[in-house]
């Protein structure tokens, strides 16, 4: 995509009703003989292009193939959203798992509304289609919301009024992108739960993050152990700043390889500038994830 700023439209602002309706008015699609709104057109599903901007990145392959043998039963309930590109091609603004599904069942034609639609409302329909209808996971829907807020010019407020959600929902979705890699890819998989990542993102020191990241892992910690365990993470952190003060490359440092390794990495430097380094495992198998770290 382009990198270039999208220009705000007058039909931006209202959801996506809105910019589907504003899409449209009452033009023909060229040799089609489709009304851009309101009727469902059978097209040909070779002739649909995926859509560059879906935010979905990964489909369950066994829901993908159960909904490709309803449609061999059923037929497509729900038609798919299109904007035409030309009089016999088109792109998909929303539907990726029905297109999808749809192949895989056979099918040669597809049902569909097709729409006018401009670069900036595609993305935008995209995104809040899939924010609304999808199940996705919680850092997708921040990405989403990162991108709706970078891409389509939006205000946190307008970004909340478009998907419906308050402010602090959104602005508690977006902290999540701030979390080290492996807290954002645990809490991807499922691995970790929205509540779980909300207790750990008011804890501003990572070494932290990642050793109660850990401890939820391997004792499978619910959320409000979690929640005890940053509160009193919060009260040992203001005694220990009182009793020592930490070099902050040192700190720095720390941190990154804290970051690196997924465990709480200790190094104790003297005036001499010599010291160690401690690598904590809670494991064998621990241990053995350290030393393919290491590469030993």
């Amino acid at each position: 995509m382009a990198e270039s700023k999208f220009k705000k439209k007058s039909g931006l602002g209202r959801g996506l009703g809105a910019l589907l309706d504003d899409s449209g008015e009452k033009k023909k699609i060229s040799g089609s003989g489709a009304t851009p709104k309101g009727a469902i057109n059978e097209i040909d599903i070779s002739k649909v292009e995926t859509n560059p901007w879906q935010p979905r990145t990964e489909f369950d392959e066994e829901a993908l193939n159960d909904l490709a043998d309803s449609i061999k039963v059923q037929g497509i309930i729900q038609p798919i959203t299109v904007r035409a590109l030309s009089e016999k091609q088109f792109q998909l603004i929303s539907g990726e798992r029905r297109l999808q599904a749809s192949k895989r069942a056979g099918l040669k034609t597809i049902p569909a509304y097709i729409r006018i639609a401009d670069d900036q409302q595609m993305l935008e329909m995209a995104l809040i289609e899939n924010i609304q209808r999808e199940n996705l996971n919680a850092i997708e829907i921040a990405l989403s919301y990162q991108r709706l807020l970078a891409e389509c010019d939006l205000k946190q407020e307008e970004l909340g009024d478009r998907v419906g959600k308050n402010r602090s929902t959104v602005t508690n979705y977006l902290r999540l992108l701030k979390l080290p890699p492996d807290i954002q890819v645990a809490l991807r998989d499922g691995k970790l739960s929205m509540g779980h990542a909300r207790a750990l993102i008011s804890i501003d020191d990572v070494t932290i993050q990642l050793d109660i990241f850990n401890q939820i892992i391997r004792q499978e910690l619910s959320v409000r152990k979690v929640e005890e365990l940053v509160r009193t993470s919060g009260i040992k952190k203001e005694k220990d700043s009182r009793s020592a003060i930490i070099d902050p490359e040192i700190k720095n440092l720390q941190s990154k390889l804290s970051s690196h390794f997924g465990s709480k990495i200790a190094i104790k430097s003297n005036e001499a500038n010599k010291g160690e380094i401690k690598i904590p495992f809670s494991s064998t198998d621990d241990l053995n994830r350290i030393l393919e770290i290491l590469d030993l």
